[in-house]
């Protein structure tokens, strides 16, 4: 894989990352979470492609999941604080230089 390759699916992973970080209810049809359909639509990825990031998530435990079909997927703030501080992932979505914050709120 060459380098390009690696900052679009670090670019890929970060977007998906950063959308479950910063969901608002309103963005879920359930209470639960949301699930891997509607967070391809809010982060413009295909679903495939969106799957393999929240799999990566779920094995660092920064990420829960509930039910089977559908799967409702939740960011885990309490996984994600003890994080090592050195770990890659923990870096990329800690790394807010290039995120535009409008996109996850609404400033009323």
């Amino acid at each position: 894989m060459d380098i390009y390759d690696q900052n679009e699916e670090d670019k890929q992973l970060k977007a998906v990352g950063l959308e479950l970080m910063f969901l608002t209810p309103e963005k879920c049809s359930s209470k639960e979470g949301i699930t891997a359909v509607e967070l391809a639509k809010l982060v413009d990825l295909p679903l495939e492609v969106v799957k393999k990031k929240l799999s990566i998530l779920k094995e660092k435990g920064i990420v829960r999941v509930k039910g089977i079909n559908p799967k409702y997927w939740k960011f885990n703030e309490y996984n994600f604080q003890r994080m090592d501080e050195d770990d890659e992932i923990f870096l990329l979505l800690c790394s807010f230089d290039d995120v535009d914050f409008d996109k996850y709120f609404s400033y009323k």
